[in-house]
């Protein structure tokens, strides 16, 4: 079946050069630009003031265009001494800017203005041009721009917020007659917060009646420049249609959490939670962090491919663009991971795998800083070794080590965060608006309103789900110290892995031992690893010859993975009122599922932790913090913890 989004990614190429912005979708004059974002969508929406004080305050706008509404935005808000501690700016954009094109076009308009080094901030910041949800942050994450690459018809119903305040942008109803249909009316009423406010610049008649029958008040005001009138008004819908309110912030009495576990999960959930400024206490069963399979001396990552751009594909796509930010961010701090020179090459897995995913890539025109596909010769170049084929090169691409990302993490978050090793964690229990964590000995460790399990293969056990099935994979690694001739020059993958570490040492592997417990290294399992890596680098073969099995040195670790091996990520059910209520809930979906209060999960990331782990701490501290999704709905639901649980209620087998 093909992806819901691929129409969106299809609709991205413009006579086969993708992303090129529509004439129509740019302001009139470089000058009127300005004034226009100031006169129709600060004043129109009674900002500053209707944020003053408060602490999230979400805009979402429709077409982002080169980002005017926004830097407008952005300088108010930096002006304004009684700002609201964090400002959301949602923006959806059929037809991007490059970067290039984004630096043209805004030095035009905003040359000589304040806004110039927001502006050039901007561009530094800007995404890749592939489709889906990126999100950007600005002064140290209290400006985050969350962009959403496709068209708004398409988009719109995909995110989660509730929004203060709407840009309507888009121009008139008969250039853009398809961002002013009843679905998008509708789109708007399911995510406005109560008395959102709105304005745009038209004034149509099919606008205002969308507008009127979806619950918004308006009224006509005088326009701006060319246009004789505009529209402002709120949203107060005379009763109430929507099935689910947009999201609040987690009712607590105190913003303190506990998180189980310092592997990459953990660690990423400290970072997300100490920069919103809530105090963590951290729970670790070993005596340092990253001990379990994150303690790995190296982990690759880069998105994965498909050749429909399948919800897996959008998923590692989105942690991917979101980690290298949240890295980048840490080492502008100062907080500095080990990493390799950026680049990773894919090995295809045989020469029909190479033509077709090629042939994906350039009907999806993804932009060759994403991913670009090459031959052998020109995989052999990238790689300095013989390969057994082309495939496709990711600049982005790398590998880091887990350990110093976690360390990196942890010494971000100040002394926001309180560490405690070698204490086990063996259940939870609720007392009046605090969650207890109790050792092994039913002891009391730890208490707070919010507990994030992040500790793989326990975290069901201890948070006693019974809809959350993970298996263990037993994995190997070998370390190969045949010198750096004997080394690639990127990361190269495939049907295993050789990472090029320092002192001229290969890292290779890992082994897939499903329910396999034993944590011994084998002599079965450095042949099968090396075997593997031939198969895509035959020079490597010789390495069994120039060493023995028994001499080489590795390291075991044990991933956790779910059987459709997506994390479980988010908020936790109510098993038991779930259950309760099953007759009611058979055909329910995630947001009709009770939820336990306070109680988050981030594990069974597989062999992704690194590609996952950021993006769903991001997405853990937006869910607690009422604040915008970072991904889309869909693919939030992909993840949800609870997806078992509704699988058996729809099935009529939970019991």
């Amino acid at each position: 079946m093909t992806d819901p989004l691929v129409p969106a990614i299809l609709a991205f190429r413009d006579n086969g050069t993708p992303y090129s912005p529509r004439h129509e979708d740019i302001y009139h004059s470089a000058v009127g630009a300005l004034a226009q974002a100031e006169y129709v969508f600060l004043k129109g929406n009674e900002l500053p003031s209707r944020w003053q004080k408060r602490r999230v305050f979400t805009v979402l706008e429709t077409g982002f265009g080169m980002g005017i509404n926004f830097l407008m935005t952005w300088a108010a808000w930096r002006a304004d001494p009684d700002r609201c501690e964090r400002l959301h700016f949602v923006s959806t954009e059929k037809h991007p800017f490059s970067r290039d094109d984004l630096i043209v076009a805004s030095a035009s308009a905003v040359a000589d203005t304040s806004i110039a080094p927001l502006a050039q901030q901007l561009a530094d910041a800007w995404p890749t041009l592939v489709p889906g949800t990126h999100r950007l942050e600005f002064e140290a994450g209290r400006v985050t721009l969350t962009l959403v690459f496709g068209d708004a018809a398409q988009t719109l119903h995909s995110l989660w917020l509730r929004a203060d305040a709407f840009y309507l942008d888009g121009f008139t109803p008969s250039k853009n007659p398809e961002l002013w249909t009843p679905a998008i009316f509708k789109a708007l009423a399911r995510i406005a917060g109560d008395g959102a406010t709105f304005a745009t610049y038209t004034s149509a008649g099919d606008v205002k009646r969308g507008l009127q029958q979806a619950g918004f008040e308006y009224r006509k005001i005088d326009g701006f420049g060319w246009k004789r009138a505009m529209l402002v008004g709120r949203f107060a819908p005379r009763y109430r249609v929507r099935r689910h309110e947009p999201p609040l912030p987690l009712a607590v009495d105190e913003r303190h959490a506990i998180v189980i576990g310092t592997g990459l999960a953990g660690c990423a959930a400290i970072e997300r939670l100490t920069a919103r400024g809530w105090r963590v206490t951290s729970l670790e069963r070993h005596a340092g962090v990253a001990r379990d399979a994150s303690g790995n001396p190296a982990g690759v990552f880069h998105p994965m491919m498909s050749r429909d751009d399948s919800v897996g594909s959008r998923i590692t796509r989105a942690g991917f663009l979101y980690a290298l930010q949240q890295w980048s961010a840490l080492e502008r701090r100062g907080y500095r991971p080990l990493r390799g020179a950026e680049g990773l090459l894919q090995i295809a897995a045989d020469e029909h795998e190479a033509t077709a995913m090629a042939k994906s890539f350039a009907a999806f025109a993804y932009p060759q800083d994403y991913v670009t596909p090459v031959t052998r010769d020109e995989a052999e170049h990238i790689a300095n070794l013989r390969v057994a084929r082309g495939g496709w090169f990711f600049p982005h691409g790398g590998w880091i080590d887990p350990a110093s990302l976690c360390a990196a993490q942890c010494e971000a978050a100040g002394g926001l965060l309180q560490r405690r090793f070698n204490v086990e964690a063996t259940k939870i229990e609720r007392l009046e608006n605090q969650w207890i964590v109790f050792d092994a000995q039913g002891v009391a460790i730890a208490s707070a309103p919010v507990v994030i399990f992040a500790n793989a293969h326990e975290a069901a056990r201890i948070a006693g789900l019974r809809y959350a099935p993970t298996r263990s994979v037993r994995g190997q690694l070998t370390l190969l110290r045949d010198g750096p001739e004997y080394a690639p020059l990127v990361p190269v993958i495939g049907e295993g892995y050789a990472v090029p570490l320092p002192d001229g040492i290969t890292l290779t592997g890992a082994t897939y031992d499903i329910d396999d417990p034993d944590a011994h290294i084998r002599e079965d399992g450095h042949v099968e690893n090396i075997e593997r890596l031939a198969q895509m680098l035959p020079d490597m073969r010789e390495t069994l010859d120039r060493q023995i099995p028994a001499s080489l040195t590795g390291r075991v670790a044990f991933r956790c993975v779910t059987s459709d091996r997506l994390p479980m990520i988010g908020a936790f059910a109510d098993e038991a009122a779930a259950i309760r209520d099953a007759g009611r809930l058979g055909g329910a979906w995630p947001l009709d599922l009770p939820r336990t209060h306070g109680v988050y999960g981030a594990f069974a990331f597989g062999s992704r932790g690194l590609v996952w782990a950021s993006l769903g701490a991001e997405l853990i501290a937006s869910q607690i913090e009422g604040e915008p999704w970072p991904i889309e709905r869909d693919l939030a639901e992909a993840l949800d913890p609870a997806r078992f649980l509704l699988r058996a209620l729809r099935q009529g087998t939970a019991s």
